[in-house]
């Protein structure tokens, strides 16, 4: 039986890098209810950067588009955050998740599905070329300690 929704958000924003961190901290606010452990917030975070990271700069380029966030909290504790962008697609998602893989020039390191993979339990990727790209994580909290 599939886990009880109890609560999720949508945003949306412009694709100016400056809103990187305003992404970062509006996921982490509305997950916080969750009472997550700080780091596996921490984590989810991280992995939020990097799938926003890359709608900017491979999805749009040199152009504003929107990126669209969708966060949903389920009961027991896990958390599905998706990122998608309406940008130029990825012709090979298979490809674009090797370690080291970028489209982005030199300043890359092409690490971001990598970091995202490391950071969450769950990652899926889907796109269509001239069409956009969905990144979905997925996260399960740990349960605190009495003490914690």
């Amino acid at each position: 039986m599939a886990a009880r929704l109890l609560n999720q958000v949508q945003i949306s924003f412009p694709s100016s890098s400056v809103n990187e961190g305003f992404a970062r901290a509006a996921v982490a606010a509305f997950l916080a209810q969750a009472d997550p452990t700080v780091a596996d917030l921490s984590d989810l975070r991280t992995a939020v950067s990097e799938a926003v990271t890359n709608a900017v700069v491979h999805g749009y380029g040199d152009r504003i588009g929107v990126v669209y966030i969708t966060v949903k909290l389920f009961e027991g504790g896990r958390a599905v955050v998706r990122v998608r962008d309406k940008g130029c697609g990825i012709a090979d998602v298979e490809q674009a998740m090797e370690p080291l893989f970028t489209t982005g020039g030199e300043e890359r390191a092409g690490l971001g599905f990598a970091v995202m993979q490391s950071f969450c339990d769950g990652v899926r990727v889907s796109s269509r070329p001239g069409r956009g790209t969905t990144v979905t994580l997925s996260k399960n909290f740990s349960q605190k300690k009495a003490d914690d």
